[in-house]
């Protein structure tokens, strides 16, 4: 089995695009991806398209995937369409990558899109309501609310706006980490001020607006600890990828000068662990093995993307992917370690906080930044001497974590 690469890979502006619809985000993250490989529609010989809103919010109930490429010129070749929440883009680049070493083909394209900014928010919202079981929604709910009990909650700290439960979902779990290792809202507001201010210098970010540590405390409130700058937003956009094996490679003629070999890709579902054993987190178990299969340790790592729909995402994972032990992700994010600059970047394309989070875009969003990330085109955001990259892009709840995450190695 040879090596998988990717060839290409673009990605609309992430934010809200009233003017536009599902199919021209689509074309324009398709056709940059095309132009980056330096290849042909023709050129692609299985297709997989990953997106969320296509039924509930454009009726567009089955075959999603297909009808978006029709509208393409992308057609008679196998296409298939992934909804794993949140990771569904990364589990689409997943299978197309499966697909390559499994040897259905030599070129093959991931796409994710959405359109979930609507006229009606309650129905954008609702989207966040069926990523956990929906016959048992309230015993979930309760559940996984009771993780943030025993931390006193400040008057005033709660939005009198409507919001995805998963907000209050996202607080409970801060609650947690704040009981149990001493985390402070300063240091999770400090991971959304870092990521904010790398959001300044990506022209692909929905919010482009710096903040100090003081302004996104002083903001107004979702539910303690979350402020609004802390949440992802909700975004529109689209996002594409064109990996390839060493003979799709040959066969287009696209020198490898630019290609970024994929060294890891793993998907995990969720376990069965206890709350109090975080060490047997979805997200470490699916690291430590994509670690094993690349060969390498997050000592190792020059750069990182990881799933930050809250801020408190980021501190969580950068434990989960071992860049520090269990407890420390806070005040690292605290002393500057994830910054640009310091000692493993983390988000330099903003997180989801403030580049946007279009559900089925998000995860090959993501992997765009890191492609860029390792072959020294981010600009003003660049990591320096940047070899290797890890993405980290979670989906839905089942029991007490993700229902689905992806583990992704780039190499250069």
């Amino acid at each position: 089995m040879g090596d998988i690469f990717i060839a290409g890979i673009a990605m609309t502006q992430f934010g809200r695009h009233p003017e536009r619809n599902l199919a021209d985000l689509a074309a324009e993250a398709f056709a940059g991806a095309l132009r980056d490989a330096g290849c042909q529609p023709r050129d692609v010989e299985t297709a997989f398209y990953a997106g969320m809103t296509n039924g509930p919010l454009q009726g567009q109930v089955a075959i999603p995937g297909q009808v978006v490429f029709a509208q393409l010129g992308l057609h008679s070749i196998p296409i298939f369409n992934v909804e794993n929440a949140c990771a569904s883009g990364s589990s689409a680049f997943h299978l197309a990558v499966q697909a390559l070493k499994a040897g259905a083909a030599d070129v093959a394209l991931a796409l994710g899109a959405e359109k979930m900014n609507v006229p009606d928010k309650t129905r954008a919202f609702a989207i966040f309501e069926g990523g956990w079981d929906v016959s048992r929604a309230e015993e979930n709910y309760q559940t996984l609310l009771k993780m943030g009990e025993g931390v006193a909650v400040p008057p005033g700290s709660e939005s009198d706006k409507p919001y995805s439960k998963f907000m209050a979902i996202y607080a409970a779990m801060c609650r947690f980490h704040m009981k149990r290792f001493g985390t402070t809202q300063r240091q999770i507001a400090a991971v959304s001020a870092k990521n904010h201010m790398h959001s300044v210098h990506n022209p692909l970010s929905q919010i482009r607006k710096p903040f100090t540590i003081d302004e996104v405390l002083a903001a107004p409130p979702i539910t303690y600890p979350l402020t609004l700058p802390m949440c992802a937003p909700l975004s529109d956009g689209a996002a594409a990828v064109i990996v390839c094996t060493e003979a799709g490679l040959k066969r287009l003629g696209i020198s490898r000068t630019r290609c970024v070999k994929v060294a890891a890709s793993v998907i995990r579902g969720f376990g069965t662990r206890a709350l109090d054993a975080p060490e047997l987190h979805v997200s470490r178990l699916a690291a430590q093995q994509a670690y094993e299969i690349a060969a390498v340790g997050p000592q190792d790592i020059s750069v990182a993307e990881v799933h930050d729909a809250s801020a408190m995402g980021e501190i969580i994972q950068v434990e989960n992917l071992g860049f520090v032990g269990l407890g420390e992700g806070g005040p690292a994010a605290e002393r500057g370690e994830f910054s640009l600059g310091g000692r493993i970047p983390v988000n330099p394309s903003g997180g989801l906080e403030s580049k946007g989070h279009p559900l089925g875009a998000t995860g090959i969003g993501q992997l765009y930044e890191l492609v860029c990330q390792l072959r020294g085109e981010a600009g003003v955001r660049q990591v320096e001497g940047a070899r290797l990259a890890v993405q980290e892009n979670g989906g839905g709840l089942q029991g007490i974590e993700e229902a689905v995450v992806a583990i992704t190695i780039l190499a250069r």
